[in-house]
């Protein structure tokens, strides 16, 4: 495959400058800020289940939208990059916070590891054990394509809000700062989605917040599976365009870690040039768009949750062992 780098070395060992702007990356920021707040205005003249429909479609475009800017888009400034990412319209996750977590998530040699891979839903042997019958049942359910669009958005949240809240309690205030920023844009968000639109705010979690969360699941749930070799961890969905829209894309996923600084709209031509040779990159990881998903692991579970190089304790019956 060819390279392709945006940003980063050339063979002259210098910084590679990128000095256009992304106008279709900057379209598409205005669109989705400019969607969101007419959806949120207009609330009221549309029926629950078709505001829950383009609520959850808006806020999981933003998450693609940040995923974009946090790998160095539109611009070759990163605060410019990073201020369009911010806004925190999803309520629940901080930009800066998803941005550092991502970035370390790309560190190929150790994706799906559950020490090192942030991003990973494998467990060790042993939090597998610690995690009782209540939490093994609700991490299997989530392992399965219903269970991670229902359970899943609450799963995520309840994991994010207990580990940080766990680092804080400890003394660990590295992130204050960060969550302060991002409660005082939150507030904002509030403010204009209850006091200017007179959103209920029930809605606003359910129909955007949840709704977000379930789309952008239903992207990461067949992304990366356990495989030996590290290129063979990353999936393709082929035949999706409605879906590769909302996700930029990244249903290809391995051309984004192939060439994680290609801008969104150039990854389905790359695609369609090198098919055969991605393929063979990842070992044949390819679904035939999201219903194939859905046929597969509607009822049994994407892979097993104890990760292979991870098996310190098994549980046998409800006892845990040494393995």
């Amino acid at each position: 495959m060819s390279s392709h780098t945006l940003e980063g070395a050339s063979a002259g060992g210098a910084k590679r400058i990128r000095k256009s702007i992304e106008w279709p990356t900057m379209l598409l920021a205005v669109v989705i800020y400019g969607g969101w707040g007419l959806l949120t205005f207009f609330w009221a003249a549309l029926p629950y289940p078709l505001l829950f429909a383009l609520g959850g479609w808006i806020i999981a475009w933003h998450g693609s939208l940040q995923h974009e800017v946090l790998h160095g888009h539109p611009t070759r400034f990163r605060v410019i990059n990073d201020a369009i990412g911010w806004p925190p319209i999803s309520i629940w996750l901080p930009y800066r916070l998803y941005k550092r977590s991502h970035l370390k998530h790309h560190n190929d040699d150790w994706l799906t590891d559950p020490i090192e891979d942030p991003e990973t839903y494998y467990f060790t042997g042993e939090h597998w054990a610690r995690t009782g019958a209540a939490g093994r049942l609700l991490a299997t359910l989530n392992n399965t394509l219903p269970g991670r669009l229902i359970l899943g958005p609450l799963i995520a949240v309840a994991a994010l809000f207990g580990s940080e809240t766990a680092l804080m309690v400890k003394g660990d205030r590295r992130n204050l700062g960060l969550w302060l920023r991002h409660m005082v844009g939150a507030a904002i968000v509030f403010v204009w989605v209850i006091s200017v639109c007179g959103m209920p705010l029930w809605i606003y979690l359910t129909a955007f917040v949840y709704a977000g969360l379930a789309f952008s699941r239903l992207r990461s749930f067949a992304e990366h599976r356990y495989a030996g070799e590290k290129e063979e961890r990353t999936a393709i969905v082929e035949n999706t365009p409605a879906f590769g829209l909302l996700f930029l894309h990244n249903n290809l996923h391995i051309v984004h870690h192939s060439r994680p600084q290609l801008a969104w709209y150039k990854i389905p031509a790359l695609y369609k040039a090198e098919r055969d040779a991605f393929i063979r990159l990842n070992g044949g990881l390819v679904y035939n768009g999201y219903w194939e998903v859905a046929r597969r692991y509607f009822f049994r579970a994407h892979h097993e949750p104890v990760h292979p190089h991870h098996p310190e304790r098994v549980i046998v019956g409800d006892q845990a062992r040494v393995g």
